[in-house]
């Protein structure tokens, strides 16, 4: 079956916040794009879904990028390119952890606040806690001084290189390090690196040791400087409005449209082909599927691109790099009198160090209602709660012991909530669970992962991937590309993108952004 003649500038595969943030860059910048999404809703992992009333946000709920200053802030950005703009709901509390050795605190808004309480802490590191955090401060500095989006295109560099020389310099002189290191440079006590670990870890599921420098400077500062800002409406209402504003421009998104195949013709990206049999020809091709999904790599059944084909360099990154675990993931709505309206709205449980890295080791846990109470019918909550938890745990069970499973994992974590949130099991009015392989089979994501980690320590940021593939027309976008997880990562991807392609059609405003 052959597609319809209608000509499009660029064929986006999957509708995640990287592929929606490509493009509605390409749209503003003129270009006629058209997203093909498998899922009956745009989002993918930053996506919503409602239940009797409860709309619940498919990923996390602890949002960056949503302030108003700098150059850091992509969300609002990115919105504001296609005329939108999401109404937010400031968190006075970036997340409360609750750790070993009867170690609590939350991470406050206000900067100083934080430090004090984590210096009342561990006093005898003190200096070093000042050290290790005004490092990142100077990184972030860098960042939102500088309008950098594209770090493929050497002509768009010089221009920003001129425009903020020092910014450049400094960010470049971070680009090899990982956050570990700086933090074992100002601190020796092993608690409070631990603390690190589970800083960096609760955002990239890496340790310090292995989590670039330039991620964590731009964490650790962003909750102070923009701050933890929710969605009104839930974080579903992103995706949905950069679908709007992408249509608004004339460009298009499908939904249902589960693409099989990227069609090469000269060893050049030239379409899609879609499950239906139908062909979308197109300039420009952009995956927002995992690298693995898009290349058939690690053992992956078939990528889009057919094996003859694959680049060597992906076979290397698939060595260099293996997929973060999946989650179990619980929604829970909940009598509304369970929770005391001063209850911070994200929290983290770790109770063996050891531990952090294994199966079950973190508990994650959010209640959005708590700042937008319009996501629940009235009088109650919602609790959304995962642990880290890899599909091989879930491979090769029949029916019925998927089903025992499940319900083992939602007792597990009914009991870990508890100890924050007594009787919690007296007051569920309604629940969901979702395992690894949900999240593989909605997400379309290889193993239900969200997104790579290195296989070993390596030079910071150095070795991801950017935007280019070596297939002329193809580009890939998301967590698999620099600078790697989270909304805001994938954001600066999609805009990284869309620059890149923006070059290639000549379609790009020769001034740098505001």
């Amino acid at each position: 079956m052959k597609g319809n003649k209608e000509n499009f500038d660029a064929v986006i595969i999957g509708s995640g916040i990287g592929g929606l943030v490509t493009a509605s860059q390409l749209a503003a910048k003129g270009a006629k794009v058209l997203v093909l999404e498998k899922y009956i809703i745009p989002g993918g992992s930053g996506g919503s879904f409602k239940r009797k009333g409860y709309t619940f946000d498919v990923g996390a709920s602890m949002i960056f990028g949503f302030g108003e200053k700098g150059y850091t802030n992509l969300l609002t950005r990115a919105l504001k390119d296609v005329n939108e703009k999401c109404e937010t709901i400031p968190d006075p509390v970036q997340l409360e952890y609750h750790l070993p050795n009867n170690f609590s605190i939350s991470v406050d808004r206000e900067y100083e606040e934080y430090i004090g309480k984590l210096s009342d802490r561990f006093p005898q590191e003190k200096e070093g806690i000042r050290k290790f955090y005004g490092t990142c401060t100077q990184v972030f500095k860098c960042l939102d001084s500088m309008p950098l989006l594209s770090i493929e295109d050497p002509a768009y560099l010089l221009k920003v290189f001129f425009k903020a020389p020092l910014s450049c310099l400094g960010l470049a002189r971070w680009l090899p390090i990982n956050a570990g290191d700086v933090a074992r440079k100002f601190i020796k006590d092993p608690e409070l690196l631990k603390f690190i670990d589970i800083e960096c870890f609760c955002w990239s599921v890496m340790p310090a040791l292995k989590t670039p420098m330039i991620n964590a400077g731009m964490v650790f500062t962003d909750r102070h400087a923009g701050g933890i800002n929710y969605p009104k409406g839930g974080v579903g209402v992103i995706a949905e409005k950069l679908v709007n504003g992408i249509e608004k421009l004339g460009s298009k998104i499908r939904y249902k449209a589960n693409v099989t195949e990227i069609l090469l013709k000269d060893k050049k990206a030239v379409g899609v082909k879609l499950s239906n049999g139908e062909e979308i020809q197109s300039k420009i091709i952009v995956s927002n599927s995992t690298r693995w999904d898009t290349f058939g790599l690690n053992n992956n059944d078939k990528g889009l691109v057919a094996k003859e084909f694959v680049p060597k360099n992906e076979h290397k990154w698939s060595k260099t790099y293996k997929p973060s675990p999946s989650f179990v993931s619980i929604h829970l709505g909940v009598e509304g009198e369970l929770i005391n309206k001063n209850f911070n709205c994200h929290h983290i449980i770790v109770e063996d160090w050891e531990k952090l890295e294994n199966e079950k080791g973190v508990i994650f846990i959010s209640i959005p209602t708590l700042l937008d109470s319009s996501l629940a019918p009235d009088g109650k909550h919602i609790i959304h709660a995962f642990t880290p938890s890899s599909l091989s745990e879930w491979d090769n069970l029949s029916r019925e012991e998927y089903i025992a499973k499940k319900e083992n994992y939602y007792s597990f974590l009914i009991e870990k909530i508890s100890k924050i949130i007594p009787k919690l099991d007296k007051y569920i009015d309604h629940k969901e669970i979702g395992t690894p392989r949900t999240h593989r089979k909605f997400l379309g994501r290889f193993e239900g992962s969200y997104g790579p980690i290195p296989s070993k320590k390596l030079l910071g940021l150095l070795p991801m991937p950017f935007n280019s593939t070596n297939i002329e027309n193809l580009y890939c976008v998301g967590d698999s590309c620099f600078p790697g997880q989270g909304l805001n990562a994938v954001a600066f991807s999609g805009y990284a993108c869309a620059h890149k392609i923006g070059s290639k059609l000549k379609i790009n405003d020769f001034k740098l952004p505001n």
